[in-house]
């Protein structure tokens, strides 16, 4: 379901609260090893896939409402490439803060777009370029596949010349969440994304940036989500 963006503030923090309301298929269980980046799974929309051990993630990474000053307007997505985090303005001075991953070295995209497409356990198809360097990833991979990297939601970036090439998205490397692996996508734990995708309309305003985070308060002034 999609929000404007007086739904968007006023539900931010019964969201928070709330969570993704996703449907447990099984009983999430502690894993054997600490190391296990995930945790029981969901079914969203039909598709069962496994759920972020949010315990082996460092705090940082998970979702938060933070103190955040900017002159940007409610419903806005900041995206800082350098801190590894992509953060959507409520009011008041604060917005919804989520760790990602974003473009590795020589790989990287920033500017202002709109999210102009939305797709729900999207279908993939890797870009010329992409199955130029990597002649052995599949041209498809259907939407819900276990190997498709989308994973839950995209939303798609376009600027003023169309499609920029680049998404928000899920992941299925939860420890890529804070580095810089893709190839200039925003990479985004399930969880996360989902969440986000409920609060972005079509014709969000999005803004890449690579110092947007020395705005943002000590870790010490954020409230865990």
């Amino acid at each position: 379901m999609e929000m404007n963006r007086r739904e968007l503030v006023l539900g931010a923090l019964a969201g928070l609260a709330a969570g993704t309301g996703l449907t447990p298929a099984e009983a999430a269980t502690k894993p054997t090893k600490k190391s296990s980046w995930f945790a029981g799974t969901a079914v969203d929309n039909g598709v069962t896939f496994k759920l972020t051990n949010f315990a082996v993630i460092d705090k940082k990474w998970h979702k938060q409402m933070v103190k955040y000053k900017s002159s940007e307007p409610a419903g806005t997505v900041v995206v800082d490439t350098r801190h590894h985090f992509a953060y959507l303005i409520i009011e008041n001075q604060t917005a919804i803060r989520y760790g990602v991953g974003v473009g590795r070295d020589g790989f990287q995209w920033f500017g202002r777009a709109n999210i102009d497409r939305k797709s729900l356990w999207p279908n993939w198809t890797p870009p010329p370029e992409m199955l130029k360097r990597q002649p052995d990833l599949p041209p498809f991979v259907d939407g819900g596949a276990p190997t498709n990297p989308l994973g839950p939601r995209a939303m798609y970036l376009h600027g003023d010349g169309g499609d920029t090439g680049y998404r928000l998205h899920g992941t299925l490397e939860p420890g890529s969440i804070g580095k810089d692996v893709s190839s200039g996508c925003i990479r985004m734990f399930p969880e996360h994304v989902i969440d986000l995708y409920q609060r972005c309309p079509i014709g969000t305003a999005v803004q890449v940036l690579p110092h947007i985070a020395d705005r943002a308060p000590p870790e010490a002034d954020a409230q865990n989500g």
